[in-house]
């Protein structure tokens, strides 16, 4: 197994604040937004506070993930969504077919609500007592919040929301006051935390642990039904899981949805990339940086590649965060 246990810091901090045009939000409005979301999704949104956002996801009845969201309550009324932009029409027609009698209204406020990414030293010491301690602790101060991602290469990650209309802000906000960082090396960093992001490639391919989706804080086990829930239990508790995520070094150009195969067993594929970047110069060995859900038993030992038995290597990484020990 080519297996490479270094961590390969960066030169200096990864630091500073970009819009994240990559991403789109859904907003549930209405009495039982919070009640309706807890129905459908793989977290506790009924106990949802506002100091804190959850991560979660949304299952085919087969316990398939479908769509990955970071969610927060805006108020009482208002729960939002953050996803990738690319899957937010597909997710929004999703949810409202299950919406029914529900006193809850969802739409897309993509053009109302503003997505920046901050990261590193800078950004903590910018946001000063405005940064929550806790990954997923949320503050909130007016029309504008702070979600504490979980980090990664040991930096820390932030999402900054706030009203898109609101001038002022933007212009006094981070992106006036902190580095600008480019998008690609957010999305690196993305990769690099080991969060799992469900695309379009990647669609139904997934059960939540196979991509250690409970590991970082997106699955209850102790909250009631949604679709796919019998499955993704039975996961935990039967023993039944062969599968999880891992990160990946790769020397050639990756994607979401790209088989991996293993040199023990050529003939099937021994995993699928959930999420790929290419490395930004400088910052690591040239090449992609993969998120991919593999065998287990493909990560003990022989050669992992891409695409192919005889395609391009492919690096073991450490992960950023322990994995729950396989009962």
């Amino acid at each position: 197994m080519n297996t490479d246990s270094s961590v390969h810091p960066s030169p200096a901090p990864v630091e500073g604040a970009v819009a994240l045009s990559h991403w789109g939000v859904i907003a549930a409005d209405g009495e039982e937004a919070a009640k309706f979301l807890h129905s459908q999704l793989t977290q506790d949104f009924a106990l949802l506070g506002t100091g804190e956002a959850r991560l979660a996801g949304l299952c085919s009845p087969k316990g398939r993930l479908m769509f990955s969201f970071v969610g927060w309550k805006e108020s009482a009324s208002r729960v939002l969504l953050a996803l990738p932009a690319e899957q937010l029409p597909a997710a929004l027609k999703r949810l409202s077919m299950y919406v029914l009698r529900a006193k809850a209204k969802l739409s897309d406020a993509s053009a109302s609500v503003r997505l920046l990414g901050l990261a590193g030293p800078a950004a903590r010491a910018w946001l000063g007592e405005q940064a929550p301690d806790k990954v997923w602790g949320r503050s909130a101060a007016g029309d504008r919040c702070v979600i504490r991602l979980p980090d990664a290469l040991g930096e820390p990650r932030y999402l900054w929301a706030e009203a898109s209309t609101d001038a002022a802000a933007a212009q006094a906000g981070p992106q006036a006051a902190l580095p600008s960082l480019p998008l690609g090396v957010w999305q690196w960093l993305e990769v690099q935390s080991g969060v799992p992001s469900i695309v379009p490639a990647t669609m139904e391919q997934f059960v939540p642990q196979m991509v250690n989706l409970e590991a970082v804080g997106g699955v209850n086990f102790q909250k009631g039904c949604y679709p796919g829930q019998e499955v993704v239990a039975r996961s935990q508790y039967r023993g039944t899981l062969k599968r999880r995520g891992f990160l990946l070094h790769s020397p050639q150009p990756a994607a979401p949805g790209q088989e991996i195969f293993h040199s023990a067993d050529p003939g099937q594929p021994a995993g699928l990339i959930a999420n790929a970047a290419e490395v930004p110069a400088g910052l690591d060995t040239p090449g992609w940086a993969v998120f991919a859900e593999l065998k287990l038993a493909a990560a003990e030992g022989g050669s992992l590649h891409l695409g192919s038995a005889d395609g391009p290597p492919l690096s073991l990484r450490p992960l950023p965060y322990a994995l729950p020990t396989e009962s």
